[in-house]
């Protein structure tokens, strides 16, 4: 097979997974205290939920996991997130890494990498994702930012330097309009100038996977590593995975395919049977 994605030996997949073509599987973390569509069920009941996933992932052979507050729908703009979001996010994430020992990250939606490094940096967690890390976006949430400078200037404060930064290119739920004047490729150049350790391509939303052109485009574009974060398949991961140095999946390892539904271990152990296969073709 032919291999056209950015395989360096010493990237931070490698560094961080210890191989490459890896697949990290999300944790869609249920609602927490405080966000709209909590339940009103203990922290204790939240944690185990999230709990399960990561032992189902790790027991259908995923190679990492990041952890998310996907279910404090609607989101918050990352100065209105309180820091109860980030001491729940501590506690999963201590927990999960902990019980699996599998290297893990933390996305802290919507786009607070500032909260991010600071889970990862109490918690252990290897690295952070980041869906707008460069340049101004038009979300869901308003908005929102570049956090580069700032994100970065924290980082240092608390001597997270080790915590490395994936960060979304041409990112998924909202509009482009501020930034439509450019191409794909400056912004995910934009991404590595601002010291970003690998680049995510996505599709326009969680689900949605990144078309062949648009991975193509961001790869030629950098020499980072480049990881596809949605709309991974069993059946679209060989594909995926010619091209790419791993994948983020959540929703298609979930019963149903839904992500607010728990993980399978079974979906898990087809889905890392293709990633190895990919890996034994190299």
């Amino acid at each position: 097979m032919s291999i056209s994605c950015n395989a360096e030996a010493d990237s931070i997949v490698m560094k961080v997974f210890k191989k490459d073509r890896v697949a990290i599987g999300v944790v869609h973390c249920p609602a927490f205290p405080g966000s709209p569509r909590h339940d009103g069920r203990p922290v204790r009941e939240i944690y185990d939920a999230a709990l399960r996933d990561c032992h189902a992932y790790a027991e259908g052979g995923i190679d990492g996991l990041i952890i998310e507050n996907h279910g404090d729908v609607p989101f918050l703009r990352p100065q209105d997130i309180g820091h109860e979001t980030a001491a729940f996010m501590t506690a999963v994430t201590t927990r999960a890494i902990a019980e699996t020992g599998l290297p893990t990250g933390i996305n802290v939606l919507a786009n607070a990498p500032i909260p991010a490094f600071a889970v990862a940096a109490a918690s252990g967690a290897g690295f952070i994702r980041v869906n707008q890390w460069a340049n101004a976006y038009v979300a869901n949430e308003g908005l929102l930012d570049g956090e580069a400078a700032r994100a970065l200037r924290y980082r240092r404060q608390i001597a997270a330097e080790g915590v490395a930064v994936f960060a979304d290119s041409h990112v998924k739920h909202g509009a482009h309009a501020i930034t439509g004047d450019r191409t794909v490729s400056e912004l995910t150049r934009d991404l590595e100038f601002f010291d970003a350790d690998a680049v995510i391509a996505t599709g326009q939303r969680t689900g949605d996977a990144a078309t062949d052109e648009e991975l193509a485009e961001i790869t030629a574009a950098t020499s980072l590593p480049v990881l596809v974060g949605s709309g991974v398949t069993t059946d679209n991961a060989g594909r995926i995975l010619a091209r790419a140095n791993g994948v983020i999946i959540g929703s298609s390892l979930k019963r149903g395919g839904v992500w607010w539904n728990e993980v399978e271990t079974a979906r898990v152990r087809d889905f890392m049977q293709v990633v190895r296969d990919i890996r034994e073709s190299d």
